[in-house]
């Protein structure tokens, strides 16, 4: 059954094909969805070009988020080629290197302000410049992680930014839900991926997950892409203001076995 057939959403923060957004580009294309795609910089500009090729030839846009006049861009570019979008997907996070270890005490106000600017405003950025572009009951979700609400050693001034973001989820769904317009988050496990190796001791992370969660197993980008077609899908039409978990229960331990 194609759950999301005649929706179009825009997928942001595809890197390469190990990406997170990668899974829920794939994962809502298999469902029937037609994907747009936004990247920001010429570095993955073939990356997402060749995913876009293989998933319905659809449209890419470079847009930096922390540029207004780009985001404005961007929207007169939605609208005219493809009139209104049905799915925002927020895939975007960025920390300096020197922010995801030592003492968050010894963060720079610089390093502070661009992790917030990237991973956390970009949701308001993005959701202020496209709201005319949104269909009433449009979906917009945002890729998040448990270090936002528990320390992650290492993870730093990333879990911060990921705790403002997931702040912002909430009062957009209040200010969206007059229209229809659903705003979660999906709280992923840790996955392999080009961001998440930058985290000192990633690895242990993982087998730390694979032992201690319920299901006792990581988790993959496609498990996060299902999860993504539900919230984007009508199944999901009166949730929203939340954190979705895709984690094979790892947040619910209290102390590991």
């Amino acid at each position: 059954m194609a759950l999301l057939s005649g929706k179009t959403a825009l997928i942001t923060g595809v890197a390469n094909r190990w990406s997170i957004a990668t899974g829920v580009a794939r994962a809502m294309h298999a469902h029937g969805a037609q994907l747009c795609f936004v990247y920001q910089g010429e570095r993955v500009r073939d990356e997402v070009e060749m995913l876009a090729a293989e998933l319905g030839g659809g449209r890419c846009y470079p847009c930096d988020v922390r540029s207004d006049a780009a985001l404005a861009e961007l929207a007169v570019s939605l609208a005219r080629d493809y009139g209104k979008l049905d799915t925002l997907v927020h895939s975007i996070a960025y920390t300096n290197k020197e922010d995801l270890q030592g003492k968050v005490y010894a963060t720079s106000r610089a390093g502070f302000a661009l992790a917030l600017d990237i991973s956390s405003y970009s949701l308001i950025a993005l959701a202020n410049a496209l709201v005319d572009v949104l269909n009433d009951d449009a979906s917009i979700m945002a890729l998040t992680y448990l270090g936002s609400t528990a320390i992650v050693p290492n993870y730093n001034l990333a879990g911060i930014a990921k705790a403002a973001l997931e702040s912002i989820v909430r009062y957009l769904a209040y200010d969206l839900g007059e229209r229809g317009i659903r705003v979660n988050a999906i709280s992923a496990g840790p996955i392999s991926t080009a961001s998440s190796r930058q985290v000192k001791g990633f690895k242990s992370i993982l087998d730390c997950v694979a032992s201690g969660a319920p299901l006792r197993r990581n988790v993959s980008p496609a498990d996060v892409g299902n999860t993504a077609v539900y919230l984007a899908s009508e199944l999901s039409r009166a949730i929203t203001g939340d954190v979705h978990f895709v984690d094979a229960g790892y947040h619910a331990m209290g102390i590991l076995a």
